[in-house]
């Protein structure tokens, strides 16, 4: 009876397949029921043209981070693999025989990235090492017997021979998983792998069977017995079974102790691998991608500073940092009528020529470009009002000075990044992203860190100076433009100055008065003790050396330099269709 009411209670509903939603293609939705379909789908191109450009910079900006530690991990494994072939009965070598080569890499708190980095050393290290490369996490070794299992299939699905794939899956089902049937099954496979068929690129020797590299991804989460029990193990079975470890860690290598007993860690052989920090990798990625003209597309500072924030409080993490920035680009795209003219400037000038008159209408109702048309005459007023031919050859023009504009922001920018990053506590930030925050939020001059700044910089000496001279030089002597090309024949002037016998001269008077005290490591009181010194002596009237009239030059230089190029009115001339 209670079965039967059990089952009575139970009730199926077959699926109804005409209900199911059907998905609709992302450019559908560019169209927003209006007429502008043509433009939606252009818009709809424009930003997967971009969104592509931009993946294939992060792409390869990945593998260039990645390649020196890369490399550094191939050559510890080619080593550990050559050291394996070493037949000495050396007493000494024996010992360290049974010490598993093991690589102990450090990337940090931003686990979401880190997949994406161990896929990227699999392939690598399956080009050039080995192909037997076995990747595990904790959640599928709770234990020794699952440990064994994940590993004994993961390496029998890198047989390069279909045939012996399927034969030793067969074999796997009917025995038992140990580290002598992984010993047995290494021989034989070895053994059966003719050394002229093409397979895998390996560096190591064809007559050498190659190693076998276990990849514990997150090490911190495996349970301790199962991670000492496989480590002694297999510890008694590396003259038979080659075996190299790589343990990903996301805190420090500490960890590998509290995990394992000294008698357990004695075993292995560890060396240290520590990738690039996520801070410093984040820098390099707006670098490539926003502070550039290679993109038109640019973040505002409230944009900029909310996935900054998401990246710096809560996961660390350049994959969603990206993600990030492709949802803005594709708001961006959707919401925006104009942002069909956000890509190259040749384009958008030919795009201009066939806007039509509602995309004309769009213009004008544009804040910046209204602000840009009241400080115009009245009879260009109305021509910009009223003639569409006259305000698309309006309209490029101003696009070529927002092109140029951004060209002399970014170069400018980086000079006076060189300038301040290295000062006592850093007033305008230590990393080029906190510098280019400000600058988007307001005049950077109006600031009392950059006041602070330039105080600062009044207390630099000669070859301080001079090598920030020369790294700004560097800079802006790629630059075509004419304002900023002038700009480097001035600093090419003033390195020629300090390096003048006068100047040597007068900067020795000068490291004899009171202003050396600030060149010194001290604390923040005297800091501002020193800086009071020298405006007290400045206001007395006393007379400055030669070399303290060519600092203050320096300093004025860059201050001006910074209030002609960084000012944030130049860019309202016209709508930023970034």
């Amino acid at each position: 009876m209670a079965t039967s009411s059990v089952s009575k209670g139970c009730f199926v509903f077959k699926p109804d397949f005409k209900k199911r939603k059907i998905s609709v293609p992302i450019e559908e939705y560019f169209n927003k029921g209006k007429n502008e379909s043509e433009d939606s789908k252009l818009r709809f191109e424009t930003y997967q043209l971009i969104w592509q450009q931009m993946k294939y910079e992060t792409e390869q900006l990945q593998e260039e981070l990645n390649k020196n530690l890369f490399d550094s991990l191939i050559k510890f494994l080619q080593k550990c693999h050559s050291g394996f072939q070493n037949n000495s009965r050396d007493w000494g070598y024996q010992i360290k025989l049974r010490e598993i080569p093991t690589a102990a890499l450090i990337l940090g708190v931003n686990v979401t990235d880190h997949d994406l980095t161990f896929r990227s050393l699999t392939e690598t290290l399956q080009n050039n090492v080995t192909p037997y490369i076995v990747s595990l996490q904790a959640r599928d070794c709770p234990d020794m017997k699952h440990f064994l299992q994940k590993m004994f299939s993961q390496l029998v699905d890198c047989c390069v021979d279909v045939e012996s794939k399927e034969e030793e899956k067969d074999v796997q089902k009917k025995t038992h998983c140990s580290m002598d049937s992984l010993s047995s099954w290494y021989i034989n496979v070895t053994q059966k792998t003719d050394p002229g068929k093409p397979g895998k690129k390996r560096n190591s020797s064809q007559c050498q069977p190659p190693p076998v590299v276990l990849i514990l991804k997150d090490l911190e989460s495996f349970t301790t017995k199962a991670l000492q029990d496989f480590i002694i193990i297999s510890s008694q079975h590396l003259h038979e079974f080659p075996l190299i470890l790589i343990f990903g860690i996301a805190t420090s290598p500490v960890i590998i102790h509290r995990l394992l007993p000294h008698a357990v860690s004695s075993l292995l052989c560890i060396e240290i691998f520590q990738s690039l920090s996520c801070k410093q990798h984040l820098t390099t990625v707006l670098d490539k991608l926003l502070l550039t003209t290679q993109f038109p597309f640019k973040l505002s500072e409230k944009v900029l500073q909310i996935l900054t924030n998401i990246f710096l409080c809560y996961d660390f993490s350049i994959q969603n940092f990206i993600k990030g920035l492709q949802l803005s680009l594709l708001e961006h795209f959707y919401s925006q009528p104009l942002s069909v003219l956000c890509c190259n400037l040749s384009e958008a000038k030919r795009r201009i020529t066939f806007l039509s008159d509602n995309q004309c209408e769009n213009i004008r109702r544009l804040p910046s470009f209204r602000r840009y048309v009241e400080k115009q005459a009245a009879e260009k007023q109305v021509a910009l009002l009223t003639n569409e031919k006259f305000l698309k050859e309006e309209t490029q023009s101003l696009l070529e000075n927002l092109h140029v504009y951004h060209t002399n922001y970014f170069l400018v920018l980086r000079c006076l990044h060189q300038f301040t990053s290295s000062l006592p506590k850093y007033p305008l930030g230590r990393q080029i992203r906190e510098l280019y925050c400000t600058c988007l939020e307001k005049n950077v001059w109006d600031s009392e860190e950059y006041v602070s700044a330039l105080q600062l910089l009044r207390m630099l000496a000669k070859d301080e100076l001079m090598t920030i001279l020369q790294k700004c030089f560097d800079i802006l002597k790629s630059s075509s433009e004419k304002q900023l090309g002038g700009t480097a024949k001035r600093i090419e002037e003033l390195l020629a100055q300090f390096q003048s016998p006068d100047a040597e001269v007068k900067e020795e008077e000068d490291a004899s008065g009171s202003q050396s005290k600030g060149l010194q490591k001290t604390d923040l009181y005297h800091l501002q003790k020193s800086l009071l010194e020298m405006r007290e002596l400045r206001r007395s009237g006393k007379k400055q050396t030669k070399f303290e009239i060519l600092r203050e030059k320096v300093v004025s230089f860059i201050d001006n330099l910074v209030r002609g190029v960084l000012d944030l009115g130049h860019a309202e001339k016209t709508d930023r269709a970034d």
